[in-house]
């Protein structure tokens, strides 16, 4: 066996200046790129509601739908949405169209229509708090829920490429397996397990024991990212509080799982009518 402290290749050395030289394939391989923009012409569809939102059912693309679900089930109907399909394993998200309104060309992202001039908001997190300041629900007023609420908002937002681009990448869609790459994502995400596992010993939600948007994010990331860990034979035996405040928050959200098992999130759209050019599909049931 190669000594593990090996530069693999053997013969590697990291450039001073890094360059792009090699292609590995791979499920996001024909679209990695180390420059930023559009690389076609698209418009985006428009549908008839004021909210339109382009996404796709990532953990990052549920979150967004979760809320809006929430929103409309709490009576909010200016919530109402329109959701067409970026699908970033065909490269949707380098068209012109999407380009505009998120120059970072990653879902979701929002345009809401009720604004003069109209408003582009883009990352998830920004989504969120737009939304819950927009209708007033689900972002506490008081001061140290408040606070409560974006501090784990924002742990949610930094944990995440460790869990998707880190642990979920290595494993899933790499090439390759990398094991220093998998055992260094596995004992991140582990960790970031016990972090919410010991919060929630205490606490209902992540806030106290208030239903926010901290709740929302975390949802789809971590108590998903546990079923990805127990796969790579990361022990999570210890996460004992996750499962039950997550069942509470999914009582929450019970409107929102699918029939088939909870892996995707039903929308609530309307049919809409779209530009000639257009050839993204809406999507008229779930992502």
């Amino acid at each position: 066996m190669a000594d593990i402290l090996e530069n693999q290749p053997a013969d590697y050395e990291p450039p001073k200046v890094w360059s792009q030289k090699k292609s590995y394939g791979g499920a996001f391989g024909s679209s990695n790129r180390s420059v930023s923009g559009s690389t076609f012409e698209r418009e985006l569809p428009i549908g008839r509601h004021q909210l339109q939102l382009y996404s796709q059912g990532t953990p990052n693309g549920q979150k967004v739908t979760i809320l809006l679900e929430e929103l409309l089930a709490a009576g909010h109907a200016g919530a109402e949405y329109d959701a067409w399909l970026i699908d970033i394993f065909k490269g949707d998200q380098f068209g012109s169209g999407f380009t505009e309104i998120n120059p970072n060309s990653k879902i979701p992202a929002l345009v809401d229509h009720s604004a003069d001039p109209l408003l582009s908001v883009f990352e998830s997190g920004s989504i969120m708090v737009y939304l819950a300041e927009k209708f007033g629900a689900f972002l506490p007023t008081e001061l140290h829920a408040r606070i409560r609420t974006f501090n784990w908002l924002m742990w949610q937002m930094g944990t995440a490429p460790f869990v998707g681009g880190g642990l979920g990448h290595f494993y899933a869609y790499a090439p390759l397996k990398i094991e220093y790459a998998i055992d260094r994502y596995a004992m991140e995400v582990k960790r970031q397990l016990h972090v919410l596992d010991t919060h929630l010993a205490k606490n209902e939600f992540l806030a106290g024991d208030e239903y926010t948007i901290a709740d929302m994010a975390v949802w789809p990331w971590q108590p998903a990212a546990a079923s990805t860990a127990s796969t790579t034979r990361t022990s999570l035996s210890a996460s004992r509080n996750i499962p039950t405040s997550c069942a509470g928050i999914a009582r929450s959200a019970s409107a929102l799982l699918s029939s088939e098992g909870g892996s995707s999130i039903a929308l609530r759209t309307s049919p809409v009518s779209s530009p000639a050019n257009v050839t993204t599909p809406p999507i008229s049931t779930r992502f």
